[in-house]
């Protein structure tokens, strides 16, 4: 499907229009038959810079959305806003700035256990994601922050996030190394206890 400029505008504004979800540019041009649409997807957000509605990338898919200054206008006054427990929100904060990290790691740095409901909200919620599993002892199921958060927080990407550069230089991000450590050397040393057992069994038994 060849496009002309303007038409493919139209089409793009459509397919965005209607999604229910944000689109990644590969998605668009998959179902505009293989045509070119990132230069059209930016000049479609220039176009829209200064309307009541915005073309914004988020964690690399598009989507419209109401221009900040007028969002207080289409607030409902009886409108639910989703609300999480403070452990809730100290463990998103930690997979958002440190992933990906185990639930051990997450609770290193806290410093106290996480039931593995706080992250079933967070899973349920599309924020937090199992990212597969961390190649250590145990392998533990490692988690990462998704792109509905990033959407949902106004977020182009985890750079975006507040003071990360202020975090890193003030050393507040290296805790999760510390933890990782930590857990690695107690892995290590079971499996050499664990390999010296089956060496010596008389001496283990």
């Amino acid at each position: 499907m060849s496009e002309a400029p303007d038409d493919l505008a139209r089409a793009l504004e459509a397919l965005l229009f209607a999604a229910e979800e944000p689109l990644t540019a590969e998605a668009l041009a998959e179902r505009l038959g293989g045509a070119e649409v990132r230069e059209a997807l930016r000049g479609l957000a220039a176009h829209y810079e200064t309307r009541g509605v915005r073309l914004v990338e988020r964690g690399k898919r598009w989507q419209f959305q109401t221009a900040p200054d007028l969002a207080h206008l289409l607030r409902r006054e009886h409108e639910q806003v989703r609300k999480l427990s403070r452990a809730a929100t100290e463990v998103l904060a930690i997979v958002a700035y440190h992933e990906p990290v185990s639930r051990a790691e997450i609770e290193a740095i806290r410093g106290v256990q996480t039931s593995s409901g706080t992250l079933d909200v967070l899973m349920e919620a599309g924020w937090v994601r199992a990212a597969g599993r961390r190649e250590v002892p145990g392998r533990p199921v490692i988690y990462a922050t998704t792109p509905e958060f990033l959407s949902h927080f106004g977020l182009a990407s985890r750079k975006d996030l507040p003071g990360i550069d202020e975090l890193k230089a003030a050393g507040l991000l290296d805790a999760v190394e510390d933890a990782y450590l930590e857990l690695a050397e107690a892995g290590a040393a079971e499996d050499r206890a664990a390999k010296a057992a089956l060496e010596n069994p008389e001496e283990s038994a």
